[in-house]
């Protein structure tokens, strides 16, 4: 949460779970999903908790009230639901099905972008005009929000079969991608070119993750999260790169 003083997390067990960060105590156990969850994610005054799941569901949970059922269920999606992204306003979501979808709350809108091969990763453009999204075709694709236009394709990476991550830099200068060949791919964002390969590890790297304003980026990869930054950023004796 933005406050850090809360986590929600979702699994395998068809749950989503709030936790207190101070006491490391479960506060609240959200089951109403028929199948597994793949993706969950906080509003920004962290009182709604957001899940995507298998079940080709969103579902909002609201974490002040004790009620068990969600607040609002988004069906829309022909197949699992692989990544979602919360606004201040809006909900992005990439699904199986091959759609990027965004739920406009304050107009009570859904718009629909069809990608064609399966979403694994969605996500805003820092300034809120763009979303990218990652599919199983190893290309990124940026879109314009309001029209839905192809603003540029990122390819180079390889993505056929695990749901991985896609993210843009704190400026919105790169597009960032994970890797089933072991690295993390970076691309100029208007040029398309491809700016930087980073070596992670020898396996797939699943899990990618860029500070909100600063150059840093975590990775996960073989249960190693590892945090890259410029090395010109290093204080002295430190091994990030």
């Amino acid at each position: 949460s933005f406050d850090n003083s809360q986590l929600c997390s979702c699994g395998a067990d068809k749950t989503v779970v709030l936790w207190d960060v101070a006491t490391g105590q479960v506060v609240r156990k959200y089951r109403g999903h028929a199948g597994k969850v793949n993706c969950v994610q906080f509003n920004e005054e962290a009182t709604i908790v957001v899940s995507g799941s298998i079940d080709s569901t969103i579902r909002c949970w609201d974490c002040r009230s004790r009620r068990p059922d969600p607040v609002q269920v988004l069906d829309e999606a022909k197949d699992g639901i692989s990544s979602v992204k919360v606004s201040d306003h809006e909900i992005l979501s990439g699904s199986v099905d091959g759609r990027v979808r965004r739920y406009d709350l304050r107009a009570g809108q859904l718009y629909s972008d069809y990608i064609g091969s399966p979403i694994t990763s969605v996500c805003f453009s820092k300034d809120g005009q763009c979303a990218l999204a990652a599919s199983l075709d190893s290309t990124l694709r940026l879109l314009d929000k309001e029209t839905g236009e192809l603003l540029g394709e990122y390819t180079g990476h390889r993505s056929t079969a695990y749901r991985l991550d896609c993210v843009l830099s704190e400026q919105d200068t790169h597009v960032g991608s994970a890797s089933e060949d072991g690295n993390v791919y970076f691309w100029d964002l208007v040029e398309g070119s491809l700016a930087l390969s980073l070596a992670v590890g020898r396996s797939v790297v699943q899990s990618l993750a860029f500070h909100p304003t600063l150059p840093c980026l975590l990775t996960a990869t073989e249960g190693h999260v590892q945090l890259w930054r410029e090395e010109t950023f290093q204080p002295e004796g430190d091994n990030a790169t």
